[in-house]
């Protein structure tokens, strides 16, 4: 899943990113309002976190410029503004939730894993498929109630398929879903992801199906 980190703090900003790194996420980040918007109108996230006081331009003006172009995208804030009347009116313009700083990063993480959630009809963190388990808040997967051990990678590419079973991805797709160091060698190396994921699962739960010419989905078995 993809997060978009819209914060000026550069120690914040790095506590984040390293954070949700950990928890499975791809993350991409920005120092100031406009460079945020730019951004988060030409790429896909799963959930944007904002920050309210930014340069260049403020994160309630950039939230309503994004809602007034269609842009769909969670929205979690993420500011030190803590009066009912700034939480009410970040969430009046589009907003999907509203956390005060300072904050735990474990509410952070579930707040955002209920967001992913919502985003895919989804409001189980468990997904399951014959005798596969995907426990997308732990970013875990068990096959007949033992733990999956799965890379990042591997792990990455089952929960964007688990997410919409059926749906193909293209490898291209697919690649964007992995974290920074795996993305920059693009769908050779989901290649070799899929392969060993295949392996892992077996053939009695889950398995991802190829669709020549267009890439990858999971079938229930």
């Amino acid at each position: 899943m993809k997060v978009l980190i819209i914060e000026d703090s550069s120690s914040l900003q790095h506590a984040l990113t390293h954070g949700l790194q950990r928890c499975g996420y791809t993350v991409e980040s920005a120092m100031d309002g406009e460079e945020g918007f730019l951004f988060a109108r030409h790429h896909r996230f799963d959930v944007i976190i904002l920050d309210l006081l930014l340069p260049g331009m403020d994160g309630l003006t950039l939230l309503k410029k994004l809602r007034a172009l269609g842009n769909q995208t969670h929205v979690l804030i993420l500011s030190a503004k803590d009066q009912v009347s700034d939480r009410v009116e970040g969430l009046r313009l589009g907003a999907d939730d509203y956390l005060v700083k300072p904050f735990s990063f474990e509410e952070l993480h579930a707040r955002i894993a209920t967001l992913v959630r919502r985003g895919h009809q989804n409001k189980n963190p468990d997904l399951h498929m014959g005798q596969l388990r995907i426990n997308t808040f732990e970013k875990q997967a068990y096959l007949y109630d033992q733990v999956l051990k799965l890379t990042p990678g591997e792990y990455a590419i089952l929960e964007r398929l688990a997410l919409s079973p059926g749906q193909v991805f293209s490898k291209e797709q697919l690649a964007t879903f992995l974290q920074n160091s795996e993305n920059e060698a693009g769908s050779k190396v989901v290649e070799v992801l899929v392969c060993t994921l295949r392996k892992k699962l077996g053939s009695e739960s889950a398995r991802v199906v190829t669709r020549r010419g267009f890439g990858y989905f999971l079938e229930k078995q």
